[in-house]
């Protein structure tokens, strides 16, 4: 079976069939633990496992010498609840919006007493960061402070009721965008690129990843912190509960997503695209928005097909634009019904 595993290239061994150079910083046996077990996280949360992904390979980048900044939000009510912590970092807690600010603060604290071999990192949700905490992220992007921020991308207020956010996708159903009368949910035309927005203040280091490679979420993580001045991860991290999907499907979801260009990855560096993940094996997007309850409005009875059309026409516009199907088609590349 691990044979298996790795012949098509899914690394789904726990990596012992690497050799350990190429491994990756969870399969080491010693190995930090940044978010401990007992913290109260959804089954299948995909936020948890990228704040652990991110932040082991953060703290050990770094030697250890790390402060964290961290949003309200769902990654610190189920991490932190009173007087509790899942947390293994120095870890401080701000505001809904300010955390860019905090972090800018603490980066300046630290240069300003010499201790400048201690790295800061910031992290919030779509609404800390995309709505809420844009200003701050904003200033921060454009003084260039030394912090690396990262937002997990689970396109809703899931911590207050599943609301939507300015990340939430056109049609997508939330508490305050049911698809009643003639609505389709969520409407076209609204909400941000966070990622093009940070390009578009050329800061060092810009990059989109998911849960679904998390080499290549290690990777980048370990590239933006040997970097100075501000940095940026924009990670998609699908919500079981407030997307609709089973708690078991977060890393076949966004698979989902990025093979059918819904959510293109790349990196970019002063505002210039240096690198993409092409699609090896591309899907239509009806493939990835079926699985999701907050998109059943769109195929129940005669569906809305016109809707499922504007969303595809999407989704071809960012490979267009990204230069997602520029690659060839790679037979290695691992299939949705293998686990990873």
């Amino acid at each position: 079976m691990t044979s298996e595993l790795y012949q098509i290239g899914t690394f789904a061994a726990g990596n012992r069939l690497l050799e350990e150079d190429q491994r990756t910083i969870q399969s080491s046996r010693d190995r930090g633990n940044a978010i401990t077990s007992g913290h109260r996280a959804c089954r299948g949360c995909g936020e948890a496992l990228a704040a652990r992904v991110v932040l082991d390979a953060a703290q050990r980048t770094a030697g250890g010498r790390m402060v964290t900044v961290n949003a309200t939000g769902c990654l610190e009510v189920f991490s932190t609840p009173y007087p509790e912590s899942a947390w293994q970092v120095a870890w401080l807690h701000s505001l809904f919006g300010n955390a860019a600010a905090v972090a800018s603060g603490v980066a300046a604290a630290l240069r300003a007493t010499g201790r400048d071999d201690i790295r800061v990192v910031a992290q919030a949700g779509d609404g800390g960061t995309v709505d809420i905490g844009l200003g701050c992220l904003s200033g921060m992007f454009e003084r260039n402070d030394d912090v690396l921020f990262i937002c997990y991308d689970n396109q809703g207020y899931m911590n207050t009721g599943v609301q939507r956010s300015g990340a939430t996708p056109p049609a997508a159903s939330t508490a305050n965008t049911r698809p009643l009368g003639g609505s389709v949910g969520n409407s076209f035309g609204t909400g941000k690129s966070l990622p093009q927005i940070a390009m578009a203040h050329e800061i060092p280091y810009v990059a989109t990843a998911t849960v679904a490679d998390l080499h290549d979420l290690e990777a980048k993580v370990v590239k933006a912190m040997g970097i100075n001045g501000a940095r940026y991860l924009h990670l998609l991290v699908p919500c079981p509960l407030g997307w609709g999907t089973q708690s078991a499907e977060t890393v076949r979801i966004a698979r989902l997503a990025v093979r059918s260009g819904l959510f293109p990855v790349f990196e970019a560096e002063h505002g210039t695209v240096t690198g993409v993940t092409p699609i090896r094996q591309p899907v239509p997007v009806e493939d990835y928005l079926r699985p999701q309850t907050r998109f059943a409005h769109l195929f129940r009875g005669e569906g809305r097909p016109e809707v499922v059309a504007a969303l595809q026409e999407r989704a071809d516009r960012y490979i267009a634009r990204f230069g997602l199907l520029e690659g060839e088609p790679d037979e290695a590349a691992p299939k949705d019904e293998v686990r990873t």
